[in-house]
Formats: C-alpha cells, structure tokens, sequence
C-alpha cells in the first residue's frame, strides 16, 4: 500500500498488513488533526519504506507525553510514524493513496470526543461544495 503527502514531497509504501484501525477521539489528536478525530492504521516500522522525502519529514513530540506527530515540512501533511518506540507504525489513514480494504473497527478516547461529534451521519451531504444561496 503506497501513500505520500500532499504536496508530493514524501512516499512511502507499507508492505504488510495493518494490525489494527482506530478513530482516536483524544483531545491531542483532535489538535493534531484539526477534526473530531484521528484515523490511524497501525502496523510494524519494519513494514514502512520511505520511497522519496525521508529527509522532509520531522516529528512533534508532546512533552512529557508519549503523543508523537510525524509531517511533512514543507506542506504540514500528517506521514507515517516510527518514533513511538519497539517495533510500532502509525500511519494516517488519510495519506494512503490507495483505497483502503479496512474500516475502523473502534473508536478510542470517546471521554474526549468533540461535543459536536453526534450524529453526524444525519446531517446533508454533498458530492462537492454546498449549492451557492441564491441572491433574493
């Protein structure tokens, strides 16, 4: 499975399975992430090759906490995570190129769940953006 960043800068491909899939719900990777939550597919480093812009990525360590984001320096997108420590991957759903053949299968950290995080799959949706209100 190959993934990159978004500017293009880094690639990377995983070449075994994902162990498991999470939506972590904490209040640091709603930070991280800017949204309700994290979608985090988990596997062994020894899966992860860096394909191209090994040297672009850098890591944010929340001291004295073992949270640790790894992104890309030059367009800020979330990559692939070694540095949590033993023989650990975290690598965003998100940055995968490809379709992914899992869905999550729990929901981690609810206590810390955004409290607009409901329901939300009864809310409108929209292939693009919303339809632009008419001028009355």
């Amino acid at each position: 499975m190959k993934g990159s960043c978004l500017c293009g800068t880094v690639h990377f491909e995983i070449s075994d399975d994902f162990d498991h899939f999470y939506l972590c719900h904490c209040s640091w990777c709603r930070k991280d992430t800017g949204s309700a939550h994290a979608a985090n597919l988990f596997t062994k480093a020894s899966n992860l090759s860096w394909l191209a812009g090994r040297e672009s990525v850098r890591d944010f360590r929340l001291e004295p906490t073992h949270h640790v984001r790894s992104f890309c320096v030059n367009c800020g997108s979330a990559v692939p995570n070694t540095s949590m420590g033993g023989d650990i991957c975290i690598v965003p759903a998100g940055s995968l190129d490809e379709d992914l053949p899992l869905k999550p299968e729990a929901h981690l950290f609810t206590g810390s769940r955004a409290n607009w995080d409901n329901e939300l799959e009864l809310i409108h949706r929209f292939e693009g953006f919303p339809p632009r209100p008419r001028n009355s």
